[in-house]
């Protein structure tokens, strides 16, 4: 963890202990505390300094979207509740700072034709080369779960050769996000798919001790970054990048590996509509699959317009604003 530099740093230090204390992931609030680090040690400041204007400038020296800044001064409305608990301020000067205004996101969805391009070309994209074959081919599989099965881009990442139940047909996804554990059925054909591709790997690669599923460098896991890069090169090749773009108050996202996701899960419920069945209903078993902790979580898909009609609106959000 890279130190703190204010007066605040052994409090903030402190508080990121309680936190792991309590199981929670700490990356994103040692962020969020480190802007703020900077900004009260860049001014000098003290504890008299912390007034609600005070918490209003920092919000505005910070240059990110609105949404990132709300999570930052959530992050810090908290840090000062456990100073307040340990008797150090009587009063949260952060209480009365409303959140700023986010504007609607609508993500980027794949339509399941374009989910069958993108696959495509994510396999026409591996390389021959002895170099670059089997890593190509992890990306593709890698890809593959997430655009099949709503995987989190971390989740393949972390799959070793255990969790892959291939007389099941199944997949044993361990201690992801929220540290959750779940067993989720996955398509036969993709079965097979990675059967094949341990098939390849054990030809290719004598003496294997590499625990992961998906094959990276010196017994680790494939790279993030490549995965990544073999999405976005595959978008490319399928012609199906647009650029993130505002009009008005909306925000229309480019895409995204987590496009994936958001389009597995509005594909889902949209075949679910189509069958005469109730995606609401649904709502709890598409939860489970997904890992979501919260059905709140994954009614917000209910919300989400699908591919043709985001399509269609983005045409119309950007001749409105051309004339």
């Amino acid at each position: 963890m890279k130190p703190f530099d204010s007066f605040l740093a052994s409090m903030m230090e402190g508080y990121i202990a309680y936190r792991k204390g309590l199981g929670y992931k700490t990356a994103g609030l040692q962020s969020s505390l480190r802007h703020f680090d900077l900004y009260v040690k860049a001014s000098a400041s003290h504890w008299d300094a912390f007034t609600p204007l005070f918490f209003v400038r920092f919000r505005e020296s910070l240059r990110q979207e609105p949404s990132a800044v709300n999570c930052i001064m959530h992050d810090i409305r908290r840090f000062f509740q456990f100073i307040i608990r340990q008797g150090i301020m009587e009063d949260n000067p952060l209480k009365y700072i409303p959140p700023l205004k986010v504007p609607l996101f609508i993500p980027f969805v794949f339509s399941e034709k374009g989910i069958e391009g993108f696959l495509f070309h994510a396999r026409e994209g591996i390389r021959k080369r002895s170099a670059y074959f089997l890593k190509d081919l992890s990306v593709y599989c890698a890809l593959s779960l997430m655009a099949r099965c709503g995987l989190r881009i971390s989740e393949p990442l972390h799959l070793l050769l255990s969790h892959f139940l291939p007389k099941e047909g199944c997949i044993y996804i361990k201690n992801t996000k929220f540290r959750k554990d779940r067993l989720i059925p996955i398509p036969k054909a993709l079965t097979r798919q990675i059967t094949n591709y341990l098939s390849v790997r054990r030809t290719l690669i004598q003496n294997d001790t590499n625990p992961y599923l998906f094959y990276g460098n010196d017994n680790r896991h494939i790279a993030r970054e490549a995965i990544i890069r073999g999405f976005h090169r595959a978008v490319k090749r399928c012609d199906l990048y647009t650029p993130r773009k505002s009009v008005g108050n909306v925000i229309f996202g480019s895409p995204t590996p987590h496009s994936l996701r958001h389009s597995f899960a509005i594909n889902t419920l949209k075949h679910i509509k189509a069958r005469g069945a109730s995606p609401q209903d649904s709502l709890p078993v598409l939860a489970a699959y997904m890992g979501h902790t919260k059905y709140r979580d994954t009614a917000v898909y209910l919300k989400v317009i699908d591919a043709q009609a985001r399509t269609a609106l983005f045409h119309v959000s950007t001749l409105r604003e051309d004339l």
